[in-house]
């Protein structure tokens, strides 16, 4: 994709997926890579930077043996998904009314 994706709109996206449902990190970045081109190298910051906000809580859960750390969203998680819907809204009909021609300048 050649438009950039911001930090916001990357915790945004995360904080999507883990909403649906709990999920492990490598569910959780496959569901990403659908949309967008990441690497587990720049999610997993990512992860533990929304833990560290409250965002995010983990636990494990064995699976054939090994551990696997699943990612739950919170009630504080929860609110901040709601506000960085609210700025796309906002963001992406700016952007499609100025690409359609439909902006108007003051």
């Amino acid at each position: 994709m050649v438009f950039g994706l911001s930090a916001a709109l990357l915790d945004a996206c995360v904080l999507a997926v883990v909403s649906r449902e709990d999920v492990y990190g490598y569910i959780l970045t496959q569901n990403i890579k659908e949309v967008i081109e990441i690497s587990e190298s720049t999610l997993y910051p990512v992860l533990r930077r929304l833990q560290k906000e409250g965002c995010l809580t983990t636990y494990e859960k064995s699976f054939q043996g090994r551990n696997r750390r699943y990612y739950a969203i919170t009630d504080f998680g929860r609110e901040k998904l709601q506000f960085y819907l609210g700025e796309w809204n906002v963001y992406k009909d700016k952007v499609d009314k100025m690409l359609s021609g439909g902006y108007q300048y003051e």
